[in-house]
């Protein structure tokens, strides 16, 4: 069978809050389904073959580290735009979204040109988002919950992943939240979200099976994290 390639890059630069949890439950499910799953640690003093992994992540960051990941990240530009399109997996959280629109302008006024996979400008903002959020997507009737701690907005989005029920979006006024593209899966949540979130985790798997062509095997929706998952959710019930 083939092997499944993730590629964790900058996984010393961009881990705030421990979204390496992202990975490692990914993992932990995708061995659930017999996929040989393989987890390569890769950051800037390493040369990344965008053509070599099946599964790319990137987890949020300092503003620091932020800006050091997109320095080297944009030698990679044309790759991995090419990866997106190939239909290669992204999974990108934080605010290490901001670094796949076309700018990001920081709050002393610097523009920063960043990788330009998609159109919308992300800014950073004097003041700071933070709180639990409540979303929905078309993807899975369940709904989304994580949390956000960011100083920065995105502008123009068009692909949007989620949408707001309880929250905030893009920005204070936006009611939609996230990028998706072909397996481009982006979005300000943290969490971790797939932790967080056991039933999008799953329609990850599902998407994986397709790819690699297997089949993708049931399992029950009684373990820790199904549970953890329902009774969070009492927070956002309203009567």
């Amino acid at each position: 069978m083939k092997k499944f390639k993730i590629a964790h890059l900058y996984y010393d630069l961009m881990n705030l809050y421990g979204e390496n949890g992202n990975i490692r439950y990914l993992k932990r499910v995708l061995d659930k389904q017999d996929i040989e799953t393989e987890v390569y640690f890769l950051s800037i003093e390493d040369k990344i073959d965008f053509d070599k992994y099946d599964f790319y992540y990137i987890g949020m960051g300092s503003l620091e580290n932020q800006e050091i990941v997109l320095n080297n990240l944009m030698k990679y530009k044309d790759k991995v735009i090419e990866a997106i399109n190939k239909n290669k997996f992204f999974l990108i959280t934080g605010n290490a979204i901001d670094l796949f629109g076309s700018s990001l302008t920081k709050e002393n006024g610097n523009v920063l040109k960043c990788l330009g996979a998609f159109t919308y400008e992300a800014y950073e903002e004097e003041f700071r988002i933070v709180g639990p959020q409540y979303y929905e997507t078309s993807l899975i009737k369940e709904k989304i919950i994580g949390f956000q701690n960011r100083n920065s907005v995105i502008r123009d989005a068009k692909e949007s992943l989620f949408k707001v029920i309880d929250g905030t979006g893009y920005s204070p006024k936006e009611m939609n939240e996230g990028i998706h593209y072909n397996n481009f899966y982006g979005t300000y949540l943290i969490g971790p979200l797939l932790v967080r979130n056991p039933y999008f985790t799953d329609y990850l798997v599902k998407e994986i099976c397709k790819y690699l062509n297997v089949k993708y095997k049931n399992e029950k929706k009684d373990g820790v994290a199904y549970k953890a998952y329902h009774e969070y959710l009492k927070n956002f019930y309203t009567k």
